[in-house]
């Protein structure tokens, strides 16, 4: 299956698993404990999450003009169409009509529907734009916990610079420059999310994507997404041309080890990723400039993945470099890979 078609049916599965839950706990609380006003209950928020979430990741989410919004502009627009849809379905009765009960003509019972189906679309509503102003794995994080204590973990990082930026902010000036980037990185993030893996941030002209070892050694992710980025960029190349007059070129590097993930700060927490791996692959990523292909991999990394690269490497030997007496051994894959 689709990588970017998977993501978004286990989100909708999440929401349709998470609302169904929250109607039948409401509907214990207001003392209606009987099955059938459990399973209207259910067939309210079933049908509803269905709804909102399908149209959500399937629709709203590939309006780039609605990305553009500010974010409460962005919040008032969904907020329309949902509540649309939840009129929609609280005439339409799914409730009643999967029970095999008389449709529901009190104007007391709508109104609460409407009520309590509004209060369940903003809290979805608030979630999806969080999730994507922060990301969507940034943001279960935090609601899970899962990295409230610093952990230490087993993972690949890569590191994607794009080449020339300065020049390019020079002729572009600011305004044109973000928008380059802006475009770029979006670009890029498509062959990330196709091979599994997480940004961790973008800093100036650069992208940090990880990916727990587990699910990076497979098929040799990393390097594929990193070809990927090069690939898309290449089709991508006549739209970048006519826009901007300039086509984005990347340098890369890869590297594997134990980071220690955990949140940091208070007003303004995030989840951070701290340690040797990181600081090296970011010195890697400065030798990937003086390298024919602009791409360095250490061997540390190319050990951990489960099968042989798809694609020919060359042997660039041991480097030396920032923080080690010895050197790091890497590998290199050509401009055209």
């Amino acid at each position: 299956m689709n990588p970017q078609l998977e993501r978004k049916l286990r989100y909708l599965g999440a929401i349709i698993v998470a609302a169904v839950l929250a109607s039948v706990l409401v509907n214990l609380s207001l003392g209606r404990h009987a099955s059938t006003q459990l399973l209207v209950g259910a067939c309210y928020a079933l049908v509803t999450c269905i709804a909102i979430g399908g149209i959500e990741l399937f629709v709203l989410q590939l309006w780039n003009w609605l990305t553009r919004l500010s974010f409460t502009a962005n919040l008032a627009v969904r907020s329309t169409i949902y509540a649309a849809i939840i009129i929609a379905v609280q005439l339409l009765q799914p409730g009643e009509l999967a029970v095999g009960l008389p449709r529901e003509t009190s104007l007391q019972a709508f109104w609460l529907g409407i009520v309590y189906s509004a209060v369940i679309s903003v809290l979805l509503n608030l979630g999806f734009s969080t999730a994507n102003l922060i990301g969507p794995r940034v943001f279960m994080n935090f609601v899970t916990g899962r990295y409230h204590t610093p952990v230490e973990e087993n993972r690949f990082v890569l590191f994607v610079d794009i080449a020339g930026s300065t020049g390019l902010a020079e002729r572009l000036g600011g305004v044109g420059i973000h928008c380059f980037l802006d475009r770029t990185f979006r670009l890029l993030t498509e062959s990330v999310v196709d091979y599994r893996g997480e940004v961790l941030n973008y800093i100036g002209d650069e992208i940090i994507v990880t990916w727990p070892q587990g699910r990076g050694a497979v098929d040799c992710r990393p390097l594929r997404c990193f070809v990927a980025m090069r690939a898309a960029l290449l089709k991508a190349a006549p739209q970048f041309e006519r826009e901007f007059g300039a086509v984005p070129r990347i340098r890369g590097s890869l590297h594997f080890g134990p980071v220690i993930v955990g949140e940091i700060g208070d007003v303004k927490p995030a989840i951070v990723f701290n340690g040797d791996v990181m600081n090296t692959a970011a010195r890697l990523e400065e030798l990937s400039r003086k390298v024919d292909g602009g791409f360095i991999a250490s061997r540390a990394a190319m050990a951990r993945f489960e099968a042989a690269p798809p694609f020919p490497l060359h042997d660039l030997g041991t480097l030396p470099i920032r923080g080690r007496v010895d050197g790091i051994a890497v590998v290199g894959i050509g401009a055209a890979a």
